[in-house]
């Protein structure tokens, strides 16, 4: 099925890399680290209509920044909110890459935001527990940053570690999940240009219940595939580990592509409620879901010959 203007971001936009902010890289660092108990203004310069709506409207920013899955800082959905602002993130951030890379360094935030313009894309988000929002994110697609090591042949997957420090985050035991958060991604899909580093959302830096400082969007994904606040980034040989598809295998495989005729034992996947201008959960806008969320014309050409089903 073909996207529609209200779903993402017109292809146009977010192909040429429309730049988004008119501040210097040295400055969009401070602002992305300050304050740290709320997001910052961006001072945005917008060079075109990037939000072309239609009759959809974005839904209203305290829904994106108070219904959080953040389980580090609570597993209720409006725990996040309450929980994370108190946190006090290192105002360098550093980043290790390492691995099968020719050379392994550590990466401040301040140079992650130097590497390519900041950009806004509108991206539509599916949950697996039945309902979807389309999200104005702003970041920098994240090849940007792998580039920066060279991969080795030997380069097959990416893996992502959260940030974890149980002293300001709850244990393992009451999450129910082992910490410190793990994600992966086939080489070939981190490298994709619609995979996304967001560093902020609504024109705003990131709040801490949402990733802060900087975390993965994948828009042909679930949610939970956009590991938040990321501090380790591995180059790695075999499939790495991934925490949900140790939680929970059965429901939670390794690709977690949006694949409607994949059954999870708990939620409905052929349909879903949209968020829009209401922001209201439970009375959103019932739509079909579309295989990998509406982006196979983007991303399909990935999974030739893969089952969808076995490598859910």
């Amino acid at each position: 099925m073909k996207l529609r203007h209200s779903d993402v971001t017109p292809q146009h936009l977010y192909w040429n890399r429309r730049k988004f902010l008119s501040a210097s890289a040295a400055t969009l660092g401070s602002l992305a680290l300050s304050p740290f108990a709320g997001a910052a203004p961006l001072n945005a310069s917008k060079t075109g209509p990037l939000h072309n709506l239609g009759n959809n409207q974005l839904p209203p920013k305290n829904i994106l920044t108070t219904y959080n899955n953040f389980y580090e800082f609570g597993t209720g959905k409006d725990e996040p909110a309450k929980n994370a602002p108190a946190w006090k993130p290192n105002p360098e951030w550093p980043v290790r890459l390492e691995g099968e890379i020719a050379n392994p360094k550590t990466i401040g935030l301040a140079e992650i935001l130097k590497l390519a313009p900041l950009e806004e894309r509108i991206y539509r988000m599916r949950c697996v527990e039945g309902w979807s929002v389309v999200v104005p994110w702003i970041g920098i697609p994240l090849s940007a940053v792998l580039k920066q090591v060279q991969p080795t042949g030997n380069a097959k997957f990416v893996a992502f570690e959260s940030f974890y420090d149980s002293k300001v985050m709850i244990s393992s035991g009451k999450a129910g999940i082992r910490f410190p958060y793990v994600e992966g991604l086939r080489l070939d899909e981190a490298m994709h240009p619609l995979t996304l580093l967001a560093v902020g959302l609504y024109g705003e830096t990131l709040p801490n219940q949402n990733g802060a400082p900087m975390r993965l969007v994948v828009p042909w994904k679930y949610g939970f595939k956009s590991i938040k606040s990321i501090t380790r980034i591995r180059f790695v040989d075999r499939q790495p580990m991934t925490t949900w598809s140790v939680e929970w295998p059965e429901a939670y495989g390794f690709y977690s592509n949006v694949n409607p005729k994949k059954p999870h034992p708990s939620f409905d996947q052929d349909a879903e409620d949209r968020l829009d201008g209401s922001g209201i959960l439970g009375q959103g806008r019932k739509i079909r879901t579309e295989l990998f969320n509406g982006y196979a014309a983007q991303v399909a050409g990935l999974y030739t010959g893969l089952d969808l089903i076995k490598n859910y």
